[in-house]
C-alpha cells in the first residue's frame, strides 16, 4: 500500500503495522511522552485501564500484543524511509470505550471499520501526511471487507483546532476523502462532535450518496 505525491513533493508509503514494523512505531511514539504513554489503546480499553497502564507505562505492550497476534491496529506513514505518521484503526467492536460511549452510539447495525487517532511527527506536518494516511485506511478497510469505515471527527467551524483535540481528525479532512456525515453528538471537550462514513458497495466501490442513512432527528 503506497501513494505517491506530486513529483515535487517527497513520496509518502502506507503499510500496516506489523510486527516487523513494531519498532518503527516506538521510534514515532517515542517523540512525546503522550504518545508513549497512550500507545494507542485509549480507545481499546476501560477508563481504569488506560489510567493504570498509562502510570505503569505498559499501554504500549498492550498494543503489540494485539499487533503480534495479527489483529488489525493501524497504519504507519514513512517518508524517505522513516516513519513519521499513524492512523489507528479496526473494527468498531474492537474498541470498547467507543463501544461503550453515550455520545457515539451505533448509527446502525452495520458492523463498520472505525478511525480512532492521528499522530504525526512535527518534522512531517503540512505535508499531505494525514490526507495519504486516510486515504491508505479506506483502502486497508476495502480489503479487508469492511462494509464501510468510520470516523469521529470535531469541526473547527472555521476556527483553529488544538493539537490535543485534533487527534481524531477534522471534519474538513474527512469531507474531502469522500466521508459523509451520518450523526451529529454533543460537542465533547478533547474530542468529536460527529460521525463521519466512507461505505463500500460490493467489492469495495463508494456507495452511492443516498445509501448513507440521515442523521437521526
Amino acid at each position: 500500500m503506497a501513494d505517491a505525491g506530486r513529483s515535487s513533493a517527497p513520496r509518502i508509503d502506507v503499510q500496516p503495522l506489523t510486527p516487523d514494523r513494531w519498532d518503527d512505531l516506538v521510534d514515532l511514539f517515542a517523540a512525546t511522552a503522550t504518545t508513549r504513554n497512550c500507545g494507542c489503546m485509549y480507545w481499546r480499553l476501560t477508563g481504569q485501564e488506560f489510567d493504570r497502564g498509562w502510570r505503569e507505562h505498559s499501554n504500549q505492550e498492550g498494543l503489540r500484543t494485539l499487533v503480534e497476534d495479527g489483529a488489525p491496529t493501524g497504519l504507519l506513514a514513512y517518508m524517505e524511509g522513516q516513519p513519521v505518521g499513524w492512523i489507528g484503526l479496526g473494527p468498531r467492536s474492537d474498541f470498547r470505550r467507543l463501544e461503550n460511549s453515550r455520545s457515539r452510539k451505533p448509527v446502525d447495525d452495520v458492523p463498520v471499520w472505525s478511525i480512532v487517532c492521528f499522530y504525526v511527527s512535527r518534522k512531517a506536518r503540512r505535508r499531505g501526511v494525514t490526507k495519504t494516511l486516510v486515504e491508505g485506511a479506506v483502502d486497508y478497510a476495502r480489503q479487508q471487507g469492511a462494509p464501510a469505515l468510520e470516523a469521529y471527527p470535531i469541526d473547527g467551524e472555521g476556527r483553529p483546532v488544538n493539537e490535543m483535540s485534533a487527534y481524531v481528525g477534522t471534519l474538513a479532512m474527512f469531507e474531502r476523502a469522500g466521508f459523509r456525515v451520518v450523526r451529529s453528538t454533543p460537542r465533547q471537550t478533547f474530542g468529536s462532535n460527529l460521525v463521519v462514513r466512507y461505505e463500500f458497495v460490493g467489492r469495495g466501490s463508494p456507495a452511492a450518496a443516498d445509501s448513507v442513512p440521515p442523521p437521526p432527528m
